[in-house]
């Protein structure tokens, strides 16, 4: 089952948004793009990381990890699918995510592969991630 062309925009234009607000290092704004009770699992990380504001640290802290090592990394995604969920507000989706790592003075390189596979909810006129799983190409 598919969704209408104008709601699978809709989703597009969500995830070019909140890819660049963590891309910025914008991570409480960030954080706010989930639930307040959400959840972000990955395969590389030993726990997922549920709640909010345990997001917004998490993701504050890799931001000043790689400021450190004076890294910038950007977000890619595609090959987007969007399938409608169990209530008529709530989306399935799942897209391809490269990320890419810059160093200062340094050349542009794929950091990793992954598959990011999503619930989203609509709150209001807006989506937020629910759950969130990445699974990294490489550790599979």
């Amino acid at each position: 089952m598919t969704v209408s062309g104008e709601l699978y925009q809709e989703i597009q234009q969500y995830y070019a948004w909140q890819m660049q607000l963590l891309d910025q290092a914008r991570t409480d704004e960030w954080a706010e793009t989930f639930t307040e009770d959400g959840v972000f699992e990955a395969n590389a990380a030993p726990a997922p990381v549920k709640g909010r504001s345990a997001i917004a640290a998490a993701s504050a802290a890799t931001h000043r990890q790689l400021a450190e090592v004076h890294e910038l990394r950007r977000h890619w995604l595609g090959m987007l699918t969007v399938e409608p969920g169990e209530t008529a507000d709530k989306l399935h989706t799942r897209c391809y995510a490269l990320i890419i790592a810059t160093r200062k003075g340094g050349e542009p390189r794929i950091h990793c592969s992954t598959l990011c596979e999503d619930v989203l909810v609509r709150v209001g006129d807006s989506w937020q991630v629910e759950y969130r799983t990445v699974s990294r190409d490489d550790i599979r």
